[in-house]
């Protein structure tokens, strides 16, 4: 185990704002692995819960929350994570088997254990860009357990507020080939100006054959739905108010940018994958999830 000075400095990536909400998925992949049902599995998510102070005491499996699924935070909100690692899973493999690309860019990585845990076809390279005190925290949990990367890992430590792209080149990435790209649970987060420099950024470094899958919010007013029971329950039991977190700056058709550069794209709600999948939120009252949207998209080729 690392001495307390070292710990201190290893969590600081996930100990405050936006960085401990990587905390929180983490937690809810932990549950997702231990349900019965499981959509999706991660060995390595519970780790990081217990790893870092903010997190020590949260629960890992779903027998640790008294009201069990009807807990909003641990219950609803949590499923939602295993499903949408579930989705973007089957994505990220999906368009490498049909594309024959062999670049993967994870940006705003966080806590992701894919390079980890999925079977990846031969010749793969992933790379992961987030801040460096994240990519440190990472590195110190998995190296605890003695987790080994099934294909080429490149962990790029840089904001994303920085050069993100020409750090990713100099990490070896290859513009000229084509690239899988995942931006998961990073937009809420970013002003509308930040949304589009990244998704223009991404379509100037996407070769024919490429693909991306992220997450947006559109709803027209965040505040709409501040008494949701999933923003109250994540506030009370945890401290995190998360409307505090997003931005509340109205969201730029990213969608719509892509199709104009030649992307082909589709609109999703989460409940159309619950219903495919039989398991996960379905719609409610005061929804603070009714907003969400998963896009995914891909360049053709000539």
């Amino acid at each position: 185990m690392a001495d307390t000075a070292q710990r201190d400095t290893d969590v600081e990536g996930v100990e405050g704002g936006v960085g401990v909400t990587a905390l929180l998925v983490a937690a809810a992949r932990a549950i997702e692995t231990h349900r019965a049902d499981s959509l999706a599995q991660d060995v390595y998510a519970e780790h990081f819960v217990r790893a870092a102070p903010a997190s020590a005491g949260w629960p890992v499996r779903l027998r640790q929350v008294p009201d069990g699924d009807a807990n909003p935070l641990w219950g609803r909100f949590a499923r939602y994570f295993g499903l949408r690692t579930r989705v973007l899973d089957d994505f990220l493999l999906d368009s490498l088997h049909a594309g024959g690309a062999r670049q993967v860019v994870l940006l705003g990585a966080g806590l992701d254990t894919r390079a980890f845990r999925l079977d990846w076809p031969p010749g793969c390279v992933l790379y992961e860009i987030d801040r460096d005190g994240v990519l440190a925290f990472k590195h110190e949990v998995l190296g605890a357990v003695s987790a080994v990367p099934r294909t080429t890992r490149v962990p790029v430590p840089t904001d994303l507020r920085d050069d993100w792209a020409g750090a990713l080149t100099e990490a070896g990435f290859d513009p000229a080939a084509p690239t899988v790209w995942l931006v998961e649970g990073l937009l809420f987060y970013l002003p509308s100006a930040a949304e589009t420099y990244l998704i223009g950024a991404v379509d100037r470094l996407s070769a024919p054959g490429s693909a991306l899958a992220y997450e947006v919010k559109l709803d027209k007013d965040l505040l709409e739905h501040r008494d949701s029971p999933l923003y109250t329950s994540t506030h009370h039991q945890l401290g995190i108010d998360l409307l505090d977190l997003f931005s509340r700056e109205p969201r730029p058709d990213s969608a719509a940018a892509l199709g104009d550069r030649g992307w082909t794209t589709s609109v999703h709600t989460p409940f159309d994958f619950t219903r495919r999948h039989g398991r996960g939120p379905l719609p409610e009252q005061n929804d603070a999830l009714g907003g969400n949207r998963w896009v995914f998209a891909a360049r053709p080729r000539p």
